[in-house]
């Protein structure tokens, strides 16, 4: 078994898992619980510059960097064969994880989160959210898309520092 299909299985299985949390985010207009753009978590970048830690034997995150730099973010990337203690690093759930992570204006994007919510994320900046997070690898989603067109169904996470998850639209 790859590790590719491991982490589908992983996914498939949080997903059904997670289908309680089956609520959106909301809209963040509560502008009390917005974490200010000068407030990031330690050791983070700022909301211009994306940092994307990877696994060096993964090609698809340098597909979803890319589609990040298209976006306008100034994207370092940095390979790294201890991918699970950056994931603890930066509070990125086990059941969240995917093959890269992202930190940029203080929040954690795992694995291949859409700009477009990224972009609500940062333009938001709720206080109670630690990251955002597309589990596993689904095929379709930023970075993964198919020579044949062939597209997962998948959600958007968000996650908090407890660890707890819900559907983040954009």
């Amino acid at each position: 078994m790859t590790r590719r299909h491991l982490l589908g299985l992983v996914a498939a299985g949080s997903g059904m898992a997670l289908a309680a949390c089956n609520s959106s985010s909301g809209s963040a207009a509560d502008r009390g619980n917005r974490r200010p753009a000068s407030e990031p978590l330690a050791g983070t970048t700022s909301a211009e510059t994306m940092l994307v830690y990877r696994d060096p034997e993964c090609g698809c995150c340098e597909a979803w960097a890319e589609i990040a730099r298209a976006e306008g973010y100034a994207v370092t990337v940095e390979n790294r064969a201890d991918m699970a203690a950056v994931k603890a690093r930066y509070g990125v759930p086990r059941q969240m994880a995917s093959c890269h992570t992202a930190i940029v204006g203080g929040y954690a994007i795992e694995g291949h989160v859409p700009m477009r919510h990224v972009a609500r994320l940062l333009d938001d900046r709720p206080r109670d959210l630690r990251g955002l997070a597309v589990p596993g690898m689904p095929r379709g989603s930023p970075g993964m898309e198919m020579p044949d067109g062939s597209v997962d169904a998948f959600d958007v996470m968000a996650f908090g520092a407890d660890g707890k998850a819900m559907v983040f639209t954009a």
